[in-house]
């Protein structure tokens, strides 16, 4: 039976993220701002429906707060329409499901496995179970197989398409997609799928000018606020389709959702407000920077990286064919020296998910915390050395110790500066 309170237990938590290497690529630390208002007193109002109309009343402020998330998010992707109720990313993706196609219809979804996410078609999810799942994935280089994914649009013609992902390190081309779509949709009468994109994982890179936006090329548009955009935990939806933002405010509420959660979505505006700065345009750029030095250690030292490198915030690491350990065995053992990342599947891994053979790798979280490339490359080299120790079975609790101790000076390097 646990003892701690439950203030007790969040104080552990917060002990905590102050002092781990937080290395999870979906993961980021929110402004004060954004922690207040998630927090605020605007969790005590009902306010189901949207703004103007409600089915409940006291709503003047809420609208005030609904409608200026709403401008605020169209104004930071330069979209015409958005919906800002949804309460995590998979509830969005849903919604698209829902408001565009029927249960049953066939949809293209890039592979779990090639770094795609459960809501684009895996057998566990809503999406594998409701509907046919076509699944696309990645050339023997570990990148997005353009000619493949023409050619299961050619023998599946499904009704929508899903571009995206939760662990792929390279720019999407959404333009190249949306040419091959058009191109289909003349050889079939005009007819063609949905382009659906989920940018949940790049859309604090879009914000920020370094990753391309999908929003000129895609029907509808996905996203979380909580990964580089740095928000509280919560879904998104942008279209610039009158039609399709009607089909989508419908689906979300009354379809899948009640009331909206008024206080996260205050704290979504605010996020948007702080990602349309030049501050957060330099914050993006740094995430990039220094997640390219930290991939490039792990690569010079022969190590084997997924894709070969990274282009974003992210890169996912094998260490079964690196060192002989799997994703989950190294996930554990940094966290014992207080680093801490995921296990992450990789294309056609010989390992069980619950094992997996990589770690997903991110730098986002610490950039917010003032780390620079230098400071990832010292991180890289502590985690090869480690994890090195770790598959020879020389890891006792000297040496557990000396290693925490070297994650210690580093943060404590980082936070003198």
């Amino acid at each position: 039976m646990i003892k701690e309170t439950y203030e007790e237990i969040i104080a552990l938590e917060q002990e905590r993220q102050n002092h781990n290497v937080e290395l999870i690529a979906s993961e980021n630390f929110p402004s004060q701002r954004v922690l207040n208002a998630a927090g605020s007193i605007l969790t005590n109002k009902y306010a189901e429906g949207y703004s103007g109309k409600r089915y409940y009343g006291g709503c003047k402020y809420i609208d005030m707060i609904e409608t200026k998330a709403i401008e605020d998010v169209c104004r930071l992707f330069n979209c015409n329409y958005a919906n800002v109720q949804p309460h995590c990313g998979s509830s969005a993706n849903l919604a698209v499901y829902r408001a565009l196609i029927n249960i049953g219809d066939t949809v293209m979804g890039m592979d779990l496995g090639a770094g795609g996410h459960l809501t684009h078609g895996h057998k566990m999810s809503f999406s594998g179970q409701d509907y046919n799942i076509v699944s696309y994935g990645v050339d023997e280089n570990g990148v997005l197989d353009l000619d493949e994914f023409k050619t299961k649009l050619y023998e599946c013609n499904p009704k929508m398409v899903i571009v995206g992902a939760s662990s792929y390190s390279r720019t999407i081309d959404y333009k190249a997609y949306r040419d091959i779509i058009d191109e289909y949709g003349k050889s079939h009468g005009g007819e063609k799928p949905y382009f659906m994109v989920d940018m949940a994982h790049v859309a604090g890179l879009i914000a920020g000018g370094v990753h391309p936006s999908p929003i000129p090329y895609a029907d509808v548009v996905t996203s979380t606020t909580h990964k580089t955009l740095r928000g509280p935990r919560g879904g998104l939806i942008l279209t610039n389709s009158e039609d399709i933002i009607k089909k989508i405010n419908k689906t979300v509420f009354p379809g899948i959702q009640g009331g909206p959660l008024e206080h996260i979505i205050a704290a979504k505006g605010i996020c948007f407000e702080e990602a349309n700065t030049p501050e957060f345009k330099k914050y993006a750029e740094q995430i990039v920077k220094n997640s390219k030095a930290f991939c490039q250690e792990f690569l010079d030292a022969g190590w084997k990286v997924i894709s070969g490198g990274t282009d974003n915030h992210m890169f996912v690491l094998d260490t079964y064919s690196s060192i002989g350990i799997s994703g989950k065995d190294a996930e554990v053992s940094l966290d014992a020296i207080h680093i801490t990342l995921n296990k992450n599947q990789i294309p056609n891994d010989p390992l069980p998910p619950l094992k997996s053979s990589g770690v997903r790798i991110g730098t986002p979280a610490m950039t917010t915390k003032g780390w620079l490339e230098e400071d990832f490359r010292k991180l890289a080299k502590i985690m090869m050395d480690y994890m090195t120790l770790y598959s020879k079975e020389e890891v006792d609790e000297k040496v557990e110790k000396e290693y925490t101790d070297k994650i210690v000076d580093l943060i404590d390097e980082v936070n003198a500066r």
